[in-house]
């Protein structure tokens, strides 16, 4: 009899146990009704941004290949880094605040809208005046400027749409699309310079934000309830405060900021590395953009396939020792060591992968749905900030040292900045 009604027991709880598995797999990552259509929805939108990224970096890479090939000048590429990403770092905590506050959507497509129509202009101010560094400067302003409010909203809207256990698949796509655009997008942008101009590099741009604004506004997105009206400085304190609460989340959060600090000097040198101590022409250099793209590629697969639920943190320990060696190494190499060069890239970039998307998972798991857009504000201005400042930085400190010494000291940088995460109570508490 005891055997028959513990065996009752082991059954109804194997019952509650499948039908509590069953309601959550009917939610998304922020608690609301998975909607059945809830992959073509990510496909579309991801769509449109996949085309907007690949065309913007082909006109990024076009302008900052112009900016090297007619004043090869370390302090004037990081300037156009810092006006990429200050502007960025500057607005999304604002952006956030604004995502928590008002249509996710609305906001995300009038981004790319402005965008779109800063490519056009910029292309027919290129094809009237000529080419010019100023030109390339506005161009890197706007899409500083539309990042600021689009990416803490982008962010904010995935856990509305995907099941949890589908957070760092999603989380990780950002990287995969990134990276096949850095394989293509060097070439088309090279091709398209030598062949057609400046101008058609940065037309594409706009041309391929403009599909962006055409898929969100296809999509359809769920709406999240009005939040308590609140001044901009106390709706920042107030994701500051649920940032803050997770002690883990905020080690790992600054920990990551940091290590974008070191990483934005080494991609925004890495064409005068090659050009300078290696002697390389625009194909060696777009060669190594390619391998830095398929790199991240790998990395992102290795992600998505592998899924992992925990030991998230783990995994971005693991990504900055291999990222900080790697850079550590680059700047050893001799001038005939190109190839060399090249390998440490493509090793250093698969680790790249590995820290945004478990980062941004953990983000999106410990945090209030309510307060997310103001941390993810939060995220991208921290990391908005510390490229441009580090960028900034880092090309002072090669004007002095030069490019390979500096890739040696940002490497050891990044290894110390490993251990210190590795050695944090609270992070590992994560796992």
């Amino acid at each position: 009899m005891e055997n028959a009604i513990a065996s009752e027991d082991t059954v109804g709880e194997d019952k509650g146990a499948h039908q509590a598995l069953e309601i959550e797999s009917n939610l998304t990552a922020g608690g609301h009704e998975l909607p059945r259509d809830w992959l073509a929805r990510i496909v579309l939108i991801w769509g449109g941004y996949a085309v907007s990224m690949f065309a913007g970096n082909a006109a990024s890479y076009a302008g900052i290949w112009y900016v090297t090939e007619t004043t090869g000048s370390p302090g004037i590429l990081a300037l156009m880094y810092v006006l990429a990403f200050l502007p960025m770092g500057l607005l999304s905590p604002f952006g956030g605040v604004v995502a928590d506050k008002r249509n996710r959507k609305a906001i995300i497509i009038i981004c790319d809208a402005v965008l779109a129509a800063s490519g056009v202009a910029i292309a027919a101010w290129i094809a009237l005046a000529g080419p010019s560094v100023a030109a390339v400067a506005v161009f890197c302003a706007a899409y500083g400027f539309t990042a600021g409010f689009r990416a803490p909203a982008f962010n904010a809207t995935m856990p509305l749409l995907v099941p949890e256990r589908h957070l760092v698949r999603i989380n990780s796509l950002d990287t995969l699309l990134g990276s096949i655009s850095m394989i293509a997008a060097p070439a088309l942008g090279i091709m398209l310079y030598a062949s057609f101009g400046l101008q058609a590099s940065i037309l594409l741009g706009g041309i391929g934000a403009f599909a962006a604004v055409v898929t969100m506004f296809l999509a359809k997105l769920p709406r999240i309830a009005a939040q308590e009206q609140m001044g901009a400085w106390q709706s920042l304190k107030v994701g500051a405060s649920a940032l803050a609460a997770e002690r883990g989340l905020l080690v790992l959060t600054v920990g990551v900021s940091l290590g974008m600090l070191a990483y934005g000097p080494i991609d925004s040198l890495l064409p005068l590395m090659v050009s300078s101590h290696f002697g390389g022409d625009g194909f060696a250099a777009s060669l190594v953009a390619a391998v830095m793209g398929a790199g991240l590629l790998v990395g992102a697969l290795a992600l998505m396939a592998a899924n992992p639920q925990k030991k998230l943190a783990r995994i971005i320990v693991v990504a900055a020792f291999i990222v900080g060696a790697g850079a550590f190494a680059s700047g050893l190499i001799p001038p005939d060591g190109y190839w060399l060069f090249v390998a440490c890239v493509g090793v250093l970039a698969i680790a790249c992968a590995w820290f945004n998307a478990p980062l941004m998972t953990l983000l999106q798991k410990g945090i209030p749905e309510d307060k997310l857009g103001r941390v993810m504000g939060l995220f991208t201005a921290m990391n908005g900030l510390a490229i441009p400042i580090g960028t900034a930085l880092g090309g002072a400190i090669a004007e002095v040292t030069g490019t390979p010494m500096f890739f040696t000291i940002d490497g050891a940088f990044m290894l110390a900045l490993g251990a210190g995460i590795a050695l944090s109570k609270s992070v590992r508490q994560l796992d």
